[in-house]
């Protein structure tokens, strides 16, 4: 039940966006706005998120991971409150609904980050891997049902999905209550000044490998939103397909993308060799998937293809969970990897908008693009990331401490 409670809060992030996406045709209709400001519904979550994950991370180091985690899923929830509300009966409704998602992005921010640190706090070596692929799954999960989710809850009105969020989130508090026991600190947290002199000691003697991982967790959620947004845009435009029928469609890729992050934190222990080849090899399948789907237009080649960039993503985001949850001290570990999550909810926020002005550019250079940037993102991981070969008397939990860096 534990693994339970902590899969639960990242599945609540991405219902945050991932829900939201096949209803913004409908939203674009009904608040008369243009396609770049609906865009914005999905890109003020994320950006508010990333400013605000940094500080909830240091907040979550020099207190508890939990005095966070439920304060941030109240917020998340009452934001959800406020942009249904704002929909429903406001007359500025745009203006509001985007103060709403503000609210959403900032609880959002002390969630998934802060749950990748709770779970590199209570468990170790091998397990530790594998929960962090649960968690990766179960944030995975939630994009699977989420497309699903918001066109059911479009069926009743299309704010609906808005109203859904706080009983979201009361769940997931209750589970965070009642199953989470976080372990006493050993010691008292170090004073602001110690603790910042500690993280710039990391980021001198592991900024480099840190860089490379923060930026693949970055692209792969910048595609991965974006080709959902442009997905979203064209089976509604192109193909008129709608309802529930559009987001069981968009769930397919998330489908393929979950199910390998769950295979491959199940499999991958410690062994860091292995992690930075599924990372360069994920990045390349990526590539690969975005190279090719400039030639296919009919539906089924094309998520043919598309899911061969959804198994390079599942491959990646698990490997560099373990890499930078595991190779951090634990008194700095909310710090650091909540700045992971804002480098990739920045790649959620910047995906929609890009997205949207490459599909007005041109359909090839946009995921020509698209493939180029995840490239260059496996060449730095190829570069930037050393391992150290274990010695015959090193034991398997020592391995994080072997990293090398260029």
């Amino acid at each position: 039940m534990t693994v339970v409670a902590i899969g639960s809060i990242p599945m609540i992030l991405v219902l945050g966006n991932s829900m939201l996406i096949p209803l913004l045709p409908k939203m674009k209709t009904e608040l008369d706005v243009t396609q770049f400001k609906i865009s914005l519904i999905i890109s003020v979550f994320s950006i508010a998120a990333a400013i605000s994950i940094p500080i909830l991370g240091y907040l979550s180091d020099r207190f508890s991971r939990k005095a966070i985690i439920i304060p941030a899923l109240i917020l998340y929830g009452s934001g959800g409150l406020l942009a249904g509300a704002a929909s429903a009966w406001f007359s500025n409704a745009y203006t509001w609904i985007l103060a709403g998602r503000i609210m959403q992005g900032i609880g959002a921010a002390g969630t998934a980050p802060i749950a990748m640190a709770l779970t590199g706090d209570l468990f170790k070596g091998a397990k530790q891997s594998k929960v962090l692929g649960l968690v990766e799954a179960s944030n995975g999960f939630g994009k699977v049902i989420s497309p699903i989710l918001g066109s059911l809850f479009a069926l009743l009105f299309w704010y609906a999905a808005f109203f859904a969020f706080p009983i979201f989130c009361l769940v997931s508090i209750l589970l965070t209550i009642f199953f989470i026991k976080e372990k006493k600190a050993e010691k008292e947290p170090p004073p602001l000044g110690k603790y910042v002199k500690g993280l710039v000691s990391v980021f001198k003697t592991e900024g480099r490998w840190l860089f490379a991982a923060y930026f693949t967790g970055a692209i792969c959620l910048f595609a991965l939103f974006g080709i959902l947004f442009y997905i979203s845009d064209i089976l509604e435009k192109d193909h008129q397909i709608d309802g529930i029928l559009k987001g069981s469609i968009l769930a397919i890729p998330l489908l393929f993308m979950t199910t390998t992050s769950y295979v491959t934190g199940s499999k991958i222990g410690k062994n860091m060799g292995l992690m930075k080849t599924l990372i360069v090899l994920g990045t390349l399948l990526m590539t690969a998937s975005f190279s090719c789907l400039i030639f296919f237009h009919k539906l089924v080649p094309f998520f043919s293809v598309l899911v061969i960039s959804s198994i390079g993503t599942g491959l990646v985001l698990p490997c560099i969970n373990s890499f930078i949850t595991g190779s951090v001290p634990s008194d700095r570990r909310g710090f650091v990897t909540s700045l992971y999550g804002s480098v990739r909810f920045l790649g959620v926020a910047i995906g929609p908008p890009i997205f949207s002005t490459l599909m007005e550019w041109s359909r090839t250079g946009m995921f020509l693009t698209t493939a180029g940037l995840t490239l260059f993102a496996g060449l730095l991981c190829f570069t930037l990331i050393h391992v150290k070969k274990k010695k015959p008397s090193e034991s398997r939990d020592s391995l994080f401490d072997k990293l090398q860096f260029s």
